[in-house]
């Protein structure tokens, strides 16, 4: 593993108008009352409305973190959006998000990397390099994701976990005073899983235009939650163990566990396998739902606002992801 002299600058989010709580979810649908909550944990989540377009919140989401950081919009090098739903098939969501903050004749490049629930983390890890190496000062890195409009309400254990919204960060060089700095990071894929979650059609294989009555589920997110479960119970352990081994970092060293908001189960899976405690875990699940890749750096910006997370501190990043992929980040805040 390789450090990186690399900072978080500055954080920020964004989430939708309207509220949706679990009592409307439940009869959304068509579950006993308090099924939704019991379910999957989520008390209240946003959706989007007219105009919060994913590069509406995601410039929302950008500017705070600018603002957070200190840095001018035209200071920045490199935009990218790292998310697991585009707002449209092409051009890049990050050229909308450039052009949302009113850039758009700046020639920053702007581009997506897409890693389902990993985008942000992977996204940070890949930047972090070209920051390390010179070749950008300043990387903002936003996830904006709207999972409402994709979800299956067939399916209800997924349709009730998901939620709307944005989150962004601005990283930079840390100087050799500075405590900041990323350790390591690791990320795994177990193309066995692939099929466990997907949306099926819009790509090539099964093209928009075969959208009809018959294949509409195809067009539609799908989870199978429980082999998911499965699968990574048995993985994340040894991961975890590959992770931490060569920076000499134990669990009980982190100041805080930052985790991909899969599920409730997911939650309790982490805690439970990997010897996380109550008070290191940021849990935003209950009033965000799953937001996709948005989930991370959303509980990067909670524990860093609400003072969990402060200079210096050893954090962990970690999530699964479709694909079946397992990922990970150690940093120094």
């Amino acid at each position: 593993m390789q450090t990186r002299r690399v900072k978080i600058l500055g954080t920020g989010k964004y989430v939708p108008r309207r509220i949706v709580t679990d009592e409307e979810m439940d009869a959304r649908l068509g579950t006993p009352p308090g099924w939704v909550r019991k379910t999957t944990d989520v008390v209240a989540r946003h959706f989007a409305g007219d105009g919060e377009t994913a590069s509406y919140m995601g410039a929302r989401a950008a500017a705070d973190a600018l603002a957070a950081a200190g840095i001018r919009t035209s200071d920045i090098d490199c935009i990218v959006c790292t998310s697991g739903t585009k707002e449209q098939a092409l051009p890049s969501t990050a050229s909308f998000i450039q052009k949302a903050l009113g850039e758009e004749m700046s020639g920053v490049p702007s581009f997506d990397i897409d890693a389902t629930c990993l985008s942000f983390l992977t996204g940070l890890d890949v930047m972090s390099y070209m920051v390390d190496a010179g070749r950008y000062r300043y990387v903002l890195l936003v996830s904006t994701e709207i999972a409402s409009v994709g979800l299956n309400w067939n399916e209800k254990e997924s349709a009730g976990l998901f939620g709307d919204g944005a989150a962004a960060v601005v990283i930079g060089p840390s100087e050799r005073e500075d405590a900041s700095h990323i350790i390591g990071a690791l990320i795994r894929t177990y193309s066995k899983g692939a099929r466990l979650s997907e949306i099926r059609g819009g790509g090539t294989r099964i093209h928009p235009r075969e959208h009809n009555a018959q294949t509409e589920t195809d067009f539609l997110f799908h989870m199978d939650g429980q082999a998911i479960f499965k699968m990574a119970s048995k993985l994340l352990p040894g991961f975890v163990e590959e992770l931490l081994a060569p920076t000499g970092t134990r669990m009980g060293d982190f100041k805080a566990v930052i985790p991909h908001q899969g599920s409730a189960m997911a939650m309790r899976l982490l805690r439970k396998k990997l010897g996380i405690s109550e008070e290191q875990l940021i849990y935003i699940t209950p009033n965000h739902g799953n937001t996709i890749a948005a989930s991370i750096p959303m509980g990067l910006h909670e524990a860093v606002r609400q003072r969990k997370v402060q200079r210096g501190d050893r954090v962990l990043l970690i999530g699964t992801a479709a694909g079946l992929s397992l990922g990970g980040m150690i940093l120094d805040y």
